[in-house]
């Protein structure tokens, strides 16, 4: 993983290019650029969105290999036990996560509805496998996951469904009904101003931190940060806590837009998992 962040122009550049490319399924550069954001976000290299997800009917994947690369990476162990295209099992293992053994088999996969699709029909060793991943590394150790699926679940997915709700009917309003056109003589009460909330910083399960601006809030997300980078805490407990504060302050992050986002979350993990209080670099 990398703490270096990429600046939004060169991902811009870098996304354009992934969509006219054609590769990835990524049809659009928006698409593209989401998905480079939020790689960042996790601490990884923008590029690396165009080989670990995929975009199928819309929705972005990790794809299967690269949760098991993450999940591998972090310290995870896996042992595959059985692997035909009717039953793939395997036994995961994480430090922080335990021990699980998991089986997906393709009579599971038939009885909730999953086989009638092209690709359960030619490859379906395939599909239970990447089942098989997403819910064993969900399981034992789901920071590396984040939310994520892998595409094979994801074309398991129902599509959105659209409602016909019939013709429009226009009604016209006779003539005695209609508001008249003169000036009224009534009061109009006029909406009360509500007060800029301004800048505030949500702990989860606790009070909300009120701060001066914009750069107030952005030192103290990132001092708080800095109390999760403990040798008492454990990786995937930093990681969790650090992912519940990102989410608790989604709306302000939205209020600082996309360039400042990415800063502030690039500053926010480098300070969560930087060198523990106390030690210093080369020891």
């Amino acid at each position: 993983m990398s703490n270096s962040l990429i600046p939004v122009d060169q991902i811009q550049t870098m996304a354009t290019a992934i969509a006219k490319s054609g590769l990835f399924g990524m049809k659009t550069a928006e698409q593209a650029m989401a998905l480079m954001l939020v790689a960042q976000a996790e601490g990884y290299s923008p590029a690396l969105a165009a080989r670990d997800y995929h975009v199928i009917q819309g929705r972005p994947a990790l794809k299967a290999d690269a949760m098991l690369a993450r999940f591998q990476a972090a310290g995870g162990k896996v042992e595959w036990k059985k692997y035909t295209d009717a039953e793939v099992s395997a036994v995961f293992s994480h430090p922080q996560g335990g021990t699980l053994e998991l089986s997906w088999t393709f009579e599971q996969a038939r009885k909730i509805g999953l086989t009638g699709k092209d690709n359960w029909k030619n490859y379906p060793r395939a599909m239970l496998r990447a089942r098989v991943i997403s819910e064993g590394i969900r399981t034992i150790y789901p920071g590396v996951v984040a939310g994520s699926y892998t595409p094979e679940e994801v074309q398991d997915f129902d599509a959105p469904k659209t409602r016909d709700m019939g013709p429009v009917e226009v009604v016209s309003v006779p003539e005695s009904h209609q508001v008249p056109t003169e000036p009224s003589t009534a009061s109009v009460a006029v909406p009360e101003v509500l007060p800029d909330p301004g800048w505030t910083l949500s702990l989860p399960g606790k009070e909300t931190l009120h701060c001066l601006d914009e750069d107030d809030f952005r030192s103290q997300a990132v001092e708080l940060c800095a109390k999760l980078n403990n040798p008492k805490l454990d990786a995937r407990t930093r990681d969790e806590k650090l992912e519940a504060l990102m989410k608790a302050n989604a709306n302000t992050f939205a209020r600082l837009g996309i360039r400042e986002s990415v800063e502030v979350m690039g500053e926010m993990r480098t300070a969560a998992h930087g060198t523990p209080a106390g030690k210093q670099q080369g020891e």
